[in-house]
């Protein structure tokens, strides 16, 4: 028995597809669906229809054919064709039940282990010197739920942290530090060093001769001077303190170890530039040394170029970007690499992917995909900012949801200051990832701290409070989590409630898979959401603790643990908390 239903289902649809014509389709062609609420079944096929355009017969027809020799002995009755040739299937209730009990007992509950890749995930990537601010916060979140996932199905994740710690920004930095007269040791802090960056860009941007000695400065910071690279690191010491703080608020597996700064790759980029002109791909551009990938062009036509080297014998961020992808395939040995980066760097990446593989640096079977997301708005519907008009601070916006959920967290119960700061951490923190990863990716969304720390609807509050009632439920039944009834408890399913429950449990190994395939965590967010309403239905038309039978009562609490560790583990996926008390 697979632990996807949609599986089993799958093998029984070829092969009667195969009994009735004769013909080979494949298990993706069978076209398995869960039934949408209020339609009749529990899952439904809709191969007829491509089937009777294959095979020049009526739909109905193709549909009644396959019911035929679908043979469903021992998972559901016979199908009902509906409409044009739809299969609605029901699941038998002692198969669904031992099919969700056979979940309940695998430590993974049901979500498979794969064939174990090398992934390599870029995520989060600030920049150096200047506070983090909101704009870090989706590729942060949703970078860290991919990295929860693809390990939590056996790969081997490799994050990169690709800090921005190089180049103009740091030439221009510096030299506004050395006309104020710092010569280092310390001192500052990270905002102090976000005000230099301000003064330092003012002055680049109005200043001709401080503009000339940046770009000096650049080239001395390239050339290893003393001097500068003592500075340069003493910045990066001091942004690197204040982004770990983030990263330990947020709870997110981004460690020191992770860093790969723009820096790590200047002594690779000459050596990137002969791998392309060897290969032949890189010509000459107006005195730029340039490639230019196929099918990429402008708005003329022209084709569009990677700058691999300017005029002046310089580098910029596409030859840095050419030499992290080569570094990711050729020395990390990734089999697949996910860019967790905006939505406007879409055309960048393709042509830095499509330059990649026309290097031969990409094998024809690996995954390298810009993983893109749209952004952070305000209630005003523009890009999050303070009143004033500055970019919102991520650690401004963080300490605010934990102060809000603090003070909810106060009202609802008697907790020790300890467990209380904790909960409170864990609700707003959870209350931010949640809204992020609950919107689809590549759309905007709007923050909004109320809505986030809703009781009610698809919140991250509503899903842990969902766990924390049934584990009160279930300390009152004598149950603890090392006690789990679910493992080796028949489960019963005679009511409706019980009945929807248990089939939306059978479901989450697919909504896992299915995140993870598309990169889209808002797929197990619905799932989630949609099992904890069943489950408050359930809760409020099956008594648990005081059903009539002692069977019964075991049953409903298997079905009750089962869903709390769901949700746990679930929610532990996206990075989020599921506190036992709320």
């Amino acid at each position: 028995m697979s632990a996807d239903l949609a599986q089993d289902l799958e093998q029984r649809i070829v092969a009667a597809v195969h009994a009735a014509y004769g013909i080979e389709i494949t298990a993706k062609e069978a076209v398995i669906r869960p039934a949408q609420p209020g339609r009749p079944g529990d899952y439904q096929c809709n191969a007829a229809m491509p089937l009777a355009k294959r095979l020049g017969r009526p739909s109905p027809e193709v549909g009644a054919a396959i019911a035929d020799r679908l043979d469903l002995t021992g998972l559901a009755g016979r199908p009902e064709v509906a409409g044009p040739g739809f299969l609605n299937i029901v699941f038998d209730a002692g198969y669904l039940g031992d099919h969700v009990a056979a979940l309940a007992a695998d430590e993974h509950l049901g979500v498979p282990r794969t064939e174990p890749r090398r992934v390599v995930v870029d995520y989060s990537s600030p920049n150096m010197a200047k506070e983090m601010h909101v704009g870090h916060l989706r590729s942060t979140i949703i970078g860290d739920a991919l990295v929860r996932m693809l390990e939590a199905v056996g790969h081997e994740v490799v994050r990169q942290n690709h800090l921005g710690d190089w180049g103009t920004p740091f030439g221009m930095l510096v030299e506004h530090l050395v006309d104020e007269g710092w010569t280092g040791g310390g001192g500052h802090t990270v905002a102090d060093l976000t005000a230099f960056y301000a003064d330092a860009r003012h002055k680049f941007d109005t200043d001709d001769a401080f503009a000339d000695r940046s770009r000096k400065r650049v080239v001395a910071l390239q050339a290893g001077d003393p001097t500068t690279l003592a500075l340069w690191e003493e910045l990066l010491d001091e942004s690197k303190r204040h982004i770990e703080a983030v990263y330990e608020l947020l709870d997110v597996r981004l460690t020191p170890d992770d860093y790969r700064g723009e820096s790590s790759y200047n002594p690779r980029l000459d050596e990137v530039v002969a791998d392309l002109q060897q290969r032949g791909l890189a010509v000459d551009s107006d005195g730029a040394l340039c490639v230019f990938p196929p099918g990429f062009a402008g708005r003329d036509d022209e084709p569009l170029p990677l700058i691999i080297r300017k005029s002046g014998g310089g580098y910029g961020y596409d030859t840095t970007d050419l030499a992290t992808l080569r570094y990711r395939t050729q020395e990390l040995k990734a089999d697949d690499i996910f860019y967790v980066v905006g939505a406007p760097q879409a055309m960048h990446f393709a042509m830095v992917f499509a330059a990649g593989r026309e290097a031969g640096w990409v094998s024809d079977d690996s995954r390298i995909e810009h993983v893109p997301f749209g952004s952070v708005l305000g209630s005003d519907g523009r890009m999050l900012r303070t009143r004033a008009g500055a970019t919102v601070k991520l650690t401004d916006l963080l300490t605010a949801a934990v102060d809000r959920a603090a003070a909810i967290v106060a009202e609802r119960g008697q907790m020790d200051p300890q467990e209380r700061a904790a909960v409170a951490r864990a609700v707003g923190i959870g209350a931010v990832k949640y809204a992020d990863l609950s919107s689809q990716r590549e759309k905007d969304y709007t923050f909004d701290l109320d809505r986030m720390l809703a009781m009610e609807g698809n919140t991250a509050v509503y899903l842990q409070y969902a766990h924390a009632r049934i584990r009160s439920m279930l300390h009152k039944a004598d149950q603890t989590p090392d006690q789990t009834p679910a493992s080796g408890t028949p489960v019963i399913l005679d009511e409706p409630a019980e009945r929807a429950l248990a089939l939306k449990l059978a479901q989450y190994p697919a909504a896992v898979t299915a995140a993870i395939e598309a990169v889209e965590p808002h797929r197990l967010c619905g799932y989630l959401y949609e099992l904890a309403v069943l489950f408050s239905t359930f809760y409020q038309h099956c008594p648990v603790l005081t059903a009539p039978t002692a069977e019964l009562r075991q049953s409903r609490l298997a079905l009750s643990e089962h869903t709390a560790r769901v949700l746990e583990r679930a929610l532990g996926l996206l990075g989020i908390e599921a506190p036992d008390r709320m």
